[in-house]
């Protein structure tokens, strides 16, 4: 169990953060939603005040906001609470799922059974996007890398060196930067998920009242949203789940291991990286031919991949992607045929 006067802190933070949310969403329904969860907020952290007491501790009388929660709400007023959402999940307020997925294209659960039925296959769908990501990124780079060099008149030798350097480089940073990535997002959702554990077993109806309270402004009835959320309380470890995507807007599907990410983001870059590299390891007669062809070649076939993310037809993303792709490697190849000669 955390510490009581930790967790007092914590939703007093949250109350105050409410208010703010609440401030930038004045004359809309979600106003009284969060000024709603806000007071909740109070009143959960009446209950901790008396877990204090019963332990001997000193009560805390008046709750004043770190500079980490002023400056959050700073941006949250400046930018508004949908451009915030992910910090303030963060931060333990509530209801940023409410920013995050639109009432008519995800229409409310009726049954407990449908409860997270729509984040299931969110998690594949990430890794596949993140692999095409990642080889277009070491496509990219490393064809302008070398065409740069390759334009500047360099010896071979030089050439493989620098597009090695550059795969390895930007395949190692890759990996470094998900590695990071992921890890954080597991801290974040594993320091929240237990908090939300402790206040289940501290006051289960409050953290349902809650639920229901979102569920409502989501558009179920309040009837049927106190229902489900009363029904979902008798499972605590579906309630805790529940509690994290509907309450704090965190997805538990999307976060992977943290060596997984870091291994797929360095053999996706490396992917892409190699293929206007491969020919000038082999020594082929006509490498930098070749490389533009294998190059020409991975960005269409990249390009045409993305369509399954952006429901463009796939030859016009292909033929994009080249574009793209080619105006960076002959820029780069004009620059290095220009330093060459300056330099020489």
């Amino acid at each position: 169990m955390s510490d009581p006067y930790e967790s007092w802190q914590e939703e007093k933070r949250s109350a105050w953060l409410y208010r703010v949310v609440a401030e930038c969403e004045r004359g809309t329904p979600r106003e009284s939603l969060f000024n709603e969860l806000a007071q909740a907020a109070d009143e959960q952290s009446d209950i901790w005040l008396g877990v204090i007491e019963k332990k001997g501790g000193h009560a805390p009388t008046t709750f004043h906001p770190d500079l980490r929660t002023r400056v959050v709400a700073g941006l949250t007023r400046a930018f508004k609470p949908r451009a915030m959402r992910s910090v303030l999940a963060a931060m333990k307020v509530r209801g940023m799922a409410l920013y995050t997925h639109s009432t008519p294209h995800h229409p409310m659960p009726t049954r407990l059974d449908d409860i997270g039925k729509r984040h299931q296959n969110g998690a594949a769908g990430n890794a596949l996007r993140a692999g095409v990501f990642g080889v277009n990124d070491g496509l990219v780079s490393n064809a302008a890398l070398i065409y740069g060099v390759a334009g500047a008149a360099a010896e071979p030798s030089i050439i493989v060196l620098t597009g090695v350097a550059g795969l390895l480089a930007g395949a190692f940073s890759m990996a470094a930067g998900e590695y990071v990535s992921v890890r954080s997002q597991r801290e974040m959702f594993e320091y929240q998920i237990g908090l939300e554990r402790d206040e289940l077993e501290e006051y289960p109806e409050e953290e349902a009242a809650e639920l229901a309270l979102i569920y409502a402004a989501k558009g179920m009835p309040i009837d049927e949203a106190r229902r489900v959320a009363d029904t979902l309380m008798q499972d605590p470890e579906r309630a805790l789940d529940t509690l994290a995507r509907e309450e704090l807007g965190l997805n538990p599907d999307e976060l992977g291991s943290p060596w997984v990410a870091a291994i797929s983001s360095f053999a996706a870059f490396t992917a892409g990286a190699a293929l206007p590299l491969v020919p000038f390891l082999i020594g082929h007669g006509e490498a930098l031919s070749l490389s533009i062809a294998f190059t020409a070649l991975g960005l269409f076939s990249v390009g045409a991949s993305m369509s399954l993310f952006t429901g463009r037809h796939a030859t016009l993303s292909g033929l994009r992607m080249l574009a793209i792709g080619g105006a960076a490697g002959l820029a780069t190849w004009l620059i290095g045929a220009w330093l060459g000669v300056s330099l020489a």
